[in-house]
């Protein structure tokens, strides 16, 4: 499951803690994965996920984003993934709960696992 590979390789690659859901006591700083949608087509998978940035500012959440960018970037040298494309990234504030984020989506192509 590409959201399990890619919350454990987060959680070794960054100091922030990475979730697949908003924890019950969040710490200050932390990042969420979300899978809006995937595809298949010879045993070659492409999934879109989004990373969310939570911090105490807008500031923080900025630069904790761009942390993330390069994070996920950086795991084509997974055997998993052959491909990790930025899509869009942008303030993701929610204003509703008052908590500062940023958004990251991306597009990756991996390999699907053996059952």
């Amino acid at each position: 499951m590409i959201e399990k590979i890619m919350l454990d390789y987060l959680n070794d690659a960054l100091t922030a803690p990475v979730y697949m859901e908003r924890p019950v006591n969040p710490p200050r700083e932390y990042v969420i994965i979300q899978k809006t949608g995937s595809s298949k087509r010879n045993q070659i998978c492409s999934s879109t996920l989004a990373f969310q940035s939570y911090s105490s500012s807008l500031y923080e959440a900025a630069l904790l984003n761009e942390v993330v960018k390069n994070a996920v970037e950086n795991a084509v040298t997974l055997p998993e993934i052959s491909s990790a494309k930025l899509n869009s990234d942008y303030n993701f504030t929610n204003t509703a709960a008052k908590q500062y984020r940023y958004q990251a989506v991306f597009d990756i192509t991996h390999y699907q696992e053996a059952n």
